[in-house]
């Protein structure tokens, strides 16, 4: 049996700031993660292409506010730090 996935553990490298601000980074890169899990069957960021954090951010995001958005895309920018990518997304 596997151990579940710890988020939190794998963007402990990139987080900076405030406790509330690396929480809310936590929280949402979960978010993102279930979402891509749900949609694509890609239970970890190692798996992740650039094209499910472009689908979660475009398609998923598209009803949220867009100071929501924009959190999420500084979240999704940190994943792709984490994973040593240089990938780019619209806000």
């Amino acid at each position: 049996m596997s151990k579940p996935f710890d988020m939190e553990l794998f963007l402990d490298g990139v987080l900076t700031g405030s406790h509330a601000t690396r929480q809310r980074h936590v929280r949402q890169a979960k978010i993102i993660q279930a979402g891509i899990a749900e949609r694509w069957h890609r239970k970890t960021p190692w798996s992740w292409q650039r094209k499910h954090l472009a689908w979660f951010l475009e398609q998923r995001m598209s009803d949220r506010l867009e100071a929501t958005r924009y959190y999420y895309v500084l979240t999704a920018r940190l994943l792709t730090r984490r994973l040593d990518k240089a990938w780019l997304f619209n806000l």
